[in-house]
């Protein structure tokens, strides 16, 4: 189970070869089941390595994390904003002024439900297992960018596939400098809680959420 050959067929059956068999139209069983064991899989990993465990980063990491937070989210949020107001004006702001209690579910929901598990998968485990792989790390967060998009494929929106492979690229660049899950998913819940606040929801193949 330590060998780059099985390491390699362990990542095109989860990384690759399971996304892709969510396009397939069949039961749904046959997508659940082998997501459910997958993520239980990744999970006992992780468990024998000790990195479930919620660890608070160092402190000198949290300055210059918040910097540079601060000053990606304000990018993200001229952007987008600007976007929602040329594209969709009507949905500006919408289901925070419309619907803020449901404002309020989809950003707990998708904070706790949404970005930990994805972060556990993406990064954690990713870079835990696959590191070793490939040796530039510039070449392995595009990598790492690419197939967070392609776990995204499902929705079949080229949008989600341009904004996840964006985000792909700047939490896997977090989580090379800081290794941290708790970091990384505090920036992943930031930017993904603001497209839905701006009124990306719907954009974003999200029923309802628009």
């Amino acid at each position: 189970m330590e060998t780059n050959a099985y390491k390699c067929l362990e990542l095109f059956c989860f990384f690759i070869l399971l996304p892709i068999s969510f396009l397939l139209d069949s039961h749904f069983l046959f997508k659940g089941i082998p997501t459910i064991l997958g993520f239980t899989y990744i999970l006992i990993m992780l468990k024998k390595k000790g990195l479930l465990k919620m660890k608070f980063p160092i402190k000198e990491y949290w300055k210059p994390f918040l910097k540079e937070i601060m000053v990606k989210l304000g990018i993200i949020v001229i952007v987008t904003g600007m976007y929602v107001f040329l594209i969709a004006p009507d949905k500006l702001f919408s289901v925070l002024i419309k619907r803020p209690e449901l404002w309020v579910i989809i950003l707990f929901v998708y904070t706790f439900l949404s970005v930990w598990p994805q972060e556990i998968i993406y990064r954690t485990f990713f870079y835990e297992r696959y590191e070793g792989l490939i040796k530039n790390k510039w070449l392995f967060i595009f990598i790492n960018a690419i197939l967070f998009s392609l776990a995204h494929l499902f929705l079949l929106s080229f949008l989600v596939q341009v904004l996840t492979f964006i985000g792909g690229l700047l939490f896997a660049y977090t989580y090379q400098k800081t290794k941290s899950t708790i970091l990384v998913s505090i920036e992943h819940a930031i930017y993904g809680n603001w497209l839905f606040t701006v009124g990306m929801g719907e954009m974003l193949a999200f029923p309802g959420s628009g």
